[in-house]
């Protein structure tokens, strides 16, 4: 059986469930930010408040990455780059305006970015998990042709170029979606019990690892997959983060400050006679009436 994309139709309206799973992974993943921050004595609200300009800009950001991916296309159909269809977003790019949305959040409410990177991120793998379920409804991001017996039936406006005579193909989205999951409960975990030797923003580059490892082997049954120099993009796209985000993780221990130091229970405030890198503002503590939140 075909999956339909649309949810529901009201009048002229079309709900899709690409939309509906990307709005209710959004807000589980604002949910757990907001948990997370309220442990540390923060204000619940501010991770709702940061959900709003997080969406925006990932999606601006998906969307943007997906229209470069496919410019081929979008060259000669210009009309089409922007619109209410619910298809065409890039992981990557949503991630970028994601990161670039937190960014300018913490930056313009004194709050420190790496530390609310730190709440967002496990919500994120979880949100990611979700969404690809999305791809399911759509009948797109399947891998190659399988006999195996959870092979999915893509129908034949589908298929790729090339196996139209194909009938069952690899979930690949599934595939993500479990490795996704997996990766948001090991972030959820350490989150919430790694207390000795964690500095602020380690949660957040280990996300930097997990999810570029994921996509990376994902990539191997993406026949649509986006190519330079014939290997997929989004392959040397994990390749640059981890390379990048490993040693960053070394690199900040042997770097350690007092500043740097998660402290379990308390917002981060700046230290007093350290001079804080630009990428990091302070945060505002929440006042004790505040923290009692929900």
């Amino acid at each position: 059986m075909q999956p339909n994309p649309v949810l529901i139709r009201i009048g002229p309206v079309a709900i899709y469930w690409y939309g509906v799973l990307i709005v209710a992974g959004s807000m589980l993943a604002a949910h757990i930010a907001s948990k997370l921050s309220r442990d540390n004595g923060h204000d619940p609200e501010i991770a709702w408040n940061l959900l709003l300009i997080v969406l925006v800009t990932g999606v601006i950001g998906a969307r943007l990455y997906h229209i470069v991916s496919s410019w081929d296309y979008y060259r000669l159909h210009p009309n089409e780059m922007f619109g209410l269809q619910m298809s065409g977003f890039g992981i990557y790019g949503a991630v970028a305006g994601g990161v670039v949305g937190l960014w300018a959040f913490a930056k313009y409410h004194k709050l420190r970015f790496l530390e609310w990177a730190d709440y967002a991120t496990p919500g994120l793998l979880l949100a990611q998990a979700i969404g690809r379920w999305g791809n399911f409804f759509n009948q797109e991001l399947h891998g190659y042709p399988t006999d195996l017996p959870w092979g999915i039936y893509i129908a034949p406006e589908h298929r790729l170029p090339g196996f139209e005579a194909f009938e069952r193909f690899h979930p690949t989205f599934f595939y993500e979606s479990v490795l996704a999951f997996l990766g948001f409960v090991v972030l959820l975990y350490l989150a919430r019990n790694w207390r000795q030797g964690r500095l602020w923003g380690d949660i957040f580059f280990l996300y930097g690892v997990i999810y570029p490892v994921i996509r990376y082997f994902t990539e191997f049954q993406r026949p649509d997959a986006w190519r330079i120099g014939g290997i997929p993009t989004a392959q040397w796209v994990s390749l640059a983060m981890v390379a990048f985000f490993v040693p960053l993780l070394l690199i900040r221990r042997k770097l350690r400050r007092p500043n740097m130091v998660y402290i379990p229970g308390t917002p981060w405030e700046p230290a007093e006679e350290a001079d804080e890198p630009a990428l990091e503002s302070p945060t505002l503590a929440a006042r004790p009436d505040e923290q009692e939140g929900e």
